[in-house]
């Protein structure tokens, strides 16, 4: 599981191929702060594209919609496996 760690941009400087290592590795995610105050965020690309499929995927209501029926069906037993999805399709398709 990743960490958030704060970092001051003083202490990020000589550390920054530490923190470098450990976005990359670990998939920290990093608060840089100067005087105090928090001026950035540092993260893995692929965790920053997460985020922004995330945000995306939340904007459009339609789809909030259709999880929020998903989790409703999956929560009252009406879901199925994956397998058993595709046992249907083969017979369809057969």
């Amino acid at each position: 599981m990743f960490m958030v760690n704060t970092i001051t941009l003083k202490e990020l400087r000589p550390e920054l191929p530490e923190v470098i290592n450990d976005i990359d590795t670990k998939l920290d995610r990093y608060i840089v702060t100067k005087r105090g105050k928090p001026v950035t965020v540092m993260m893995s690309p692929d965790d920053y594209e997460g985020l922004l499929e995330t945000i995306e995927i939340l904007s459009d209501k339609e789809a909030v919609k259709r999880i929020k029926k998903a989790k409703r069906q999956i929560k009252e037993g009406k879901a199925i496996s994956l397998e058993e999805l595709r046992r249907k399709i083969e017979k369809a398709n057969a």
